[in-house]
């Protein structure tokens, strides 16, 4: 099968890194952070559960998001630059649906050739002196459910569309109608491995083209 729109999630799929958990290396809550995302990401707590509560903790500033963003390009998976060029020269719709930090991701996905308007995440909010103010509460992707509205959102024409990533949250485009392509090339989670329309071991992203037509 041929996809029209192919999605992929950024934290252990595009970059082998969660961005959250890293952050919280600068205020030693880096296992804190991990459990409260694998928690998450395994489905054992509901990702409103644990969304807030981390950045909360950790309050990181604008001064961090510069090196969050370096940090998501120097870890990048192996792959994930040949299959983006591969996908943007088909003609595919290509868009990047995270739960991570948008700021952080943007120049990743400038890096992939993915414009800012094909790049879902979640809005951190800062004060003018460039401390941690919040974040965008309003986004759907806080929430459990929120990448299957955000995947309707984009596929508003019947179109056919898979979503790749990692962990729980990216199931939910099955909602949408999208077919899921687990990927375990930095994390196998087991939800995801029984759950997924297809599941890649690899390490190499490379491995989730023949799936995509």
């Amino acid at each position: 099968m041929s996809f029209d729109i192919i999605c992929f999630d950024c934290d252990s799929t595009l970059s082998k890194i969660e961005g959250i958990d890293e952050l919280g290396r600068h205020v030693d809550m880096f296992d804190e952070m991990v459990a409260l995302t694998n928690a998450a990401m395994n489905g054992e707590l509901a990702l409103e559960e644990v969304y807030g509560k981390r950045l909360d903790l950790i309050k990181p500033d604008q001064s961090q998001m510069a090196w969050l963003a370096d940090l998501y390009i120097s870890e990048i998976v192996d792959g994930v630059e040949g299959v983006f060029s591969t996908l943007i020269e088909q003609g595919k719709q290509v868009h990047i649906i995270s739960g991570g930090i948008r700021q952080a991701i943007l120049p990743l996905a400038a890096k992939l050739g993915i414009p800012k308007n094909q790049v879902y995440a979640v809005d951190i909010l800062f004060n003018d002196d460039g401390s941690y103010l919040g974040f965008d509460q309003q986004s759907p992707l806080v929430k459990t459910g929120g990448k299957a509205i955000i995947c309707q959102q984009i596929n508003n024409s019947q179109a056919t569309m898979a979503m790749i990533g990692d962990g729980k949250t990216d199931l939910e485009a099955k909602q949408a109608g999208a077919k899921v392509i687990g990927f375990g090339g930095v994390v196998q989670r087991d939800i995801v491995v029984e759950q997924a329309d297809v599941f890649v071991k690899e390490t190499s992203l490379m491995a989730v083209l023949p799936h995509l037509g």
